[in-house]
């Protein structure tokens, strides 16, 4: 197949902008991304938008890639609008990869943009309703309660549980079970936190920049126990866009700044028990990604994972292969995933701390590790940086995530 190359990337800041809309965040996004790869909207040939919250929000239920990048000049040309809940970005970043290898298309533009904040909270919160199965909900929740039996919540703490989204439970519910079976503490959790919040102290682009060390991420408020609220992803408004060219029409670029695309594997979660944690999509995809890129995990140097809340780094680490499956856990809090580490995770400061605009957050992974294997990654630059894997799930099916993507970039 013909290489895919990332010639161009973006982020906005990530925040609360309720002056900003969906259009302004995209063109924001997108016209930077074309400044960057040294090309104007003419040379874009097919176009692929993510986004997961506007048609809950504002009632935008079809065509919202068409209406968003219309300002920007990308017009005319076939649109993909993306929705795959919290992995739509990087779905639509496998998207354009395939279109390209297919050879349909030379040069392809993804955007993703989210506005979750809203006047009306509700409809804020509303967004991660619709990420399940909603004709089960109380059989979800008996699920969930069930799994993270084994480890029960403290009294205190469950008095102390602030207004969250489901997801929040979720997760709170899978550590549990974590917890119970492998022996992971709540100091651990804490560890990955206060390492992310010391990470995005070095990004402009994060949305919260005030440092943590662990005891203050314990002494937090809690959110649905073990999760205090440094642990858990903000929601957040904000876009991020990326250009990919096929490599025979790579001579019209920068070939120095070229990052290349070695995989992007697209999956769907499967029915497991929650014991059976060798059959987790995200690891599935991830042995996947690898043998399709031709490395293993020694090989990377550095990762972006979707952390929506302190464990969800843990497992992911475990899924990609950087430690045995229960040790995510001793590995935070060794060091060995913070910049200078054996294998820096999230130097951008991951959804707890950079924020997570979601049907933005999978590119804005892809924008930090093409920084990062270009060297121009600044203060928060993993020395020597050749190989980036970046993983991104969405929803929940079972006892997992209902769709995930593995990306594996190199130079």
């Amino acid at each position: 197949m013909d290489a895919i190359y990332v010639v161009g990337v973006s982020m906005t800041p990530c925040g609360k902008f309720l002056d900003k809309s969906v259009k302004d965040l995209t063109r924001d996004a997108v016209s930077a991304a074309l400044c960057d790869a040294g090309i104007g909207a003419d040379s874009i040939d097919a176009a692929f938008f993510s986004n997961a919250g506007q048609s809950a929000i504002e009632g935008q239920h079809m065509i919202p890639g068409q209406i968003a990048l219309r300002d920007t000049g990308i017009e005319g040309l076939p649109i993909v609008n993306v929705e795959n809940a919290c992995a739509s970005a990087s779905t639509a970043f496998h998207l354009a990869c395939t279109r390209l290898r297919s050879g349909l298309s030379n040069v392809a533009l993804v955007a993703g943009a989210e506005k979750l904040y809203h006047s009306d909270k509700a409809k804020s919160f509303a967004v991660f309703d619709g990420a399940w199965d909603i004709a089960n909900v109380e059989g979800i929740m008996k699920s969930l309660d069930a799994i993270g039996h084994g480890t029960p919540v403290p009294g205190d703490a469950a008095a102390g549980a602030g207004k969250r989204s489901a997801f929040m439970d979720v997760y709170a519910a899978l550590a549990r079970h974590h917890m119970g079976r492998f022996g992971t503490t709540q100091r651990q959790l804490a560890a990955v936190a206060a390492k992310n919040h010391q990470h995005s102290v070095l990004n402009a682009h994060a949305q919260y920049r005030a440092p943590y060390t662990i005891g203050d991420v314990l002494a937090a408020r809690t959110i649905s126990w073990p999760l205090t609220l440094p642990m858990c992803a903000p929601i957040s408004d904000g876009a991020s866009a990326a250009i990919l060219v096929r490599e025979d029409n790579l001579h019209r670029f920068d070939r120095r700044r070229a990052v290349r695309v070695d995989a992007s594997v697209l999956a769907s979660g499967g029915t497991r028990t929650i014991d059976q944690l060798e059959r987790h999509v995200c690891r599935l995809a991830a042995a996947e990604a690898y043998e399709v890129a031709g490395i293993g995990p020694e090989d990377v140097s550095v990762a972006e994972v979707h952390d929506a809340t302190a464990f969800g780094e843990i497992i992911q680490t475990e899924n990609l292969g950087f430690c045995k499956m229960g040790e995510g856990g001793p590995l935070a809090e060794s060091g060995a995933t913070t910049l200078g580490g054996r294998v820096p995770v999230n130097p951008s400061g991951g959804l707890e701390s950079k924020g997570h605009p979601i049907g933005a957050t999978g590119l804005g992974q892809i924008y930090e590790l093409v920084l990062q294997l270009r060297g121009e990654a600044a203060a928060r630059q993993v020395s020597g940086a050749k190989v980036a894997v970046a993983e991104n799930g969405g929803g929940f099916l079972g006892v997992e995530e209902a769709a995930a993507c593995i990306t594996i970039l190199s130079r």
